[in-house]
């Protein structure tokens, strides 16, 4: 598995976060976002446009880019508590108004994290079997609320098992709610109920993601195959 891969340069791990995260931020559109925990954190470093609000759980609206060491207040964090820095125009208010926003329909686009998402779209974020965890948190909210839920994940476990399966063997965070998936070699969209492969970075093959994805999807007409070597330059790590 990975032959061709094995035959071009390989990323880091903090490689691959950040380019699944540069490539979710294309995504995004003029808008109120949240960005959950992880991966999606740095989402906001790759953002060019000015019409989209970062929206932090923890009560901020309009979150400004990671500052620098020497420009870090204690007082201004994420909901991942990573400190960020605040726009012109930022506001700030209680959880309740902040959970109001998830959960009325105020929020554009959501991009979180996942164990485990299923070709129809159902979510596991939270708990794996004979693990403790400390529950499923605010994503719960995010996704039914969010008018668009966008999956950051890399494409395998730590331990290189499948994580866009048929089903999801994991408890569900949500059911049906994912739009779209981007993975360090991939970007899937769901429509209509089914999976569809929309992107797939040049230097893998098809036969290769086949044998690492085992959901059933259908490949787009216009397959894109961007060269993912183009965007190292680009990433802030």
């Amino acid at each position: 598995m990975n032959t061709h891969l094995a035959n071009t340069r390989q990323l880091t791990k903090e490689q691959i976060k950040h380019y699944i995260a540069w490539r979710c931020a294309q995504e995004l559109t003029p808008g109120v976002v949240n960005l959950g925990i992880g991966i999606p954190i740095r989402v906001a470093d790759y953002i060019r446009s000015s019409q989209i609000s970062l929206h932090s759980e923890n009560g901020i609206l309009g979150v400004g880019p990671t500052p620098m060491p020497e420009e870090q207040d204690p007082d201004l964090i994420n909901a991942s508590k990573l400190p960020i820095s605040e726009l012109a125009y930022s506001s700030f208010f209680d959880s309740s108004w902040s959970f109001a926003m998830m959960r009325g329909g105020h929020i554009d686009a959501t991009v979180v994290g996942a164990l485990q998402v299923a070709e129809n779209g159902d979510l596991a974020s939270w708990a794996i079997p004979g693990q403790d965890v400390l529950g499923v948190g605010g994503v719960m909210d995010l996704v039914v609320g969010a008018k668009r839920v966008i999956i950051a994940m890399t494409h395998r476990s730590a331990k290189s098992e499948p994580k866009i399966l048929p089903c999801c063997t994991y408890p569900l965070t949500a059911r049906g709610r994912v739009d779209t998936i981007v993975t360090e070699y991939a970007v899937f969209r769901i429509r209509d109920g089914k999976l569809w492969l929309e992107e797939l970075i040049a230097e893998l093959p098809l036969e290769e993601l086949k044998q690492m994805t085992p959901a059933h999807y259908e490949i787009a007409q216009d397959l894109r195959r961007p060269l993912r070597m183009d965007v190292l330059p680009l990433l802030k790590v």
